[in-house]
C-alpha cells in the first residue's frame, strides 16, 4: 500500500491533526498554528492538504509560516522530521507545470487556463505579474524559459521554499492502515499507489461514496472540495474545506488513529 517515494507513513502515531486548503490565507495560519501548538502532544502528527499556494493574499507568507511552525514543531522533545508532512494539492502540482510551461504544446492557452485557477497570487508571491507571463507566451519559448527561469530564482532565493516543494507528497497513511490522507480525492476502484492525479484534481465524488473502508482504511481525510461544499466529517470520510482563499477560514482537524474525531478547530 504504501510507497516511499511518493506516499509518507505516519510512525508510531497517536493522533493525526490534519490541515485543509491554506490557499495563500498567511493570517488564517498564523491563528491556527497559535491553536494548534499548545495541543499538540507527544505521539502528536501533523499533516497539510496541499493547496498551500494560490488564490489568497498572501502565498509567500504562508510558505515561510509552514516553514517556521514545521521547524518549531521537530525541534520539540519526542518530535522528529517525518512528524510533519506536507502533500502536493491542484496549486502545488499546477505551480510546477507553470515552471515548465515552455514546453507545453499551447502555453498562451495551458497559462489562461492555470490563471482562471487562481495561479497568479503565486505568480505574484515570487515578483512577477500575470501580465507578464501572458507577453512572454505570446513572443514565444525563449522569452518564457527567461519568465520561468526568474521565477525560479526567486523559489531558491526564498529560505527553505524549494525544499518544502520538493518534500510534497502524493498521501499520506498512519503505519497500521487506519487514516489516509490526500489533497482532495480518491478513486475507490484502485489501489493507492495507482491514483494517479485523482489525488488532488479529483472532484470529491469518490470520496462522497464511500461506504466502507478504503483499501483496508477506516477514514480517509481530504482537504479540498473543488465544489465548495463546505466542512464535512463522517463515519469513512472528511472534508476540511471551508472556502479558504474566497472568504473563508482554514480548518485543522484532530483524529485518533482509530478515526474518531478528537477536535476540530477554524482561523
Amino acid at each position: 500500500m504504501r510507497d516511499g517515494s511518493s506516499i509518507a507513513t505516519l510512525r508510531a502515531s497517536r493522533r493525526v491533526w490534519a490541515v485543509g486548503a491554506i490557499h495563500g490565507e498567511a493570517a488564517r495560519l498564523e491563528r491556527l498554528h497559535d491553536l494548534v501548538w499548545p495541543r499538540l502532544a507527544p505521539g502528536d502528527r501533523i499533516v497539510y492538504l496541499g493547496n498551500h499556494l494560490g488564490r489568497g493574499p498572501a502565498v509567500r507568507r504562508a510558505v515561510d509560516e509552514l516553514i517556521r511552525f514545521r521547524r518549531e514543531v521537530i525541534a520539540r522533545p519526542g518530535f522528529f522530521a517525518a512528524d510533519v508532512v506536507h502533500l502536493r494539492g491542484a496549486q502545488e502540482e499546477m505551480w510546477q507545470k507553470l515552471l515548465q510551461i515552455q514546453f507545453a504544446l499551447n502555453p498562451r492557452e495551458v497559462l489562461g487556463w492555470m490563471l482562471r485557477q487562481g495561479v497568479a497570487a503565486t505568480i505574484a508571491a515570487y515578483g512577477s505579474e500575470e501580465e507578464q507571463g501572458l507577453a512572454a507566451a505570446r513572443d514565444g519559448v525563449r522569452s518564457l524559459m527567461r519568465w520561468t527561469a526568474a521565477l525560479r530564482a526567486q523559489i531558491q532565493a526564498a529560505d527553505g521554499h524549494s525544499a518544502l516543494s520538493s518534500s510534497l507528497k502524493h498521501a499520506a497513511v498512519t503505519d497500521d492502515g487506519n487514516l489516509l490522507f490526500v489533497s482532495a480525492d480518491v478513486a475507490p476502484d484502485r489501489p493507492l499507489h495507482a491514483q494517479g492525479d485523482v489525488l488532488w484534481w479529483g472532484t470529491g465524488a469518490g470520496i462522497d461514496s464511500l461506504d466502507d473502508s478504503f483499501s483496508g482504511c477506516r477514514l480517509v481525510v481530504a482537504g479540498y472540495d473543488r465544489r465548495g461544499r463546505g466542512v464535512r466529517i463522517g463515519s469513512h470520510a472528511a472534508v476540511l474545506d471551508a472556502g479558504a482563499g474566497q472568504g473563508g477560514p482554514v480548518v485543522a482537524a484532530c483524529f485518533e488513529t482509530t478515526g474518531r474525531l478528537v477536535e476540530r478547530i477554524e482561523a
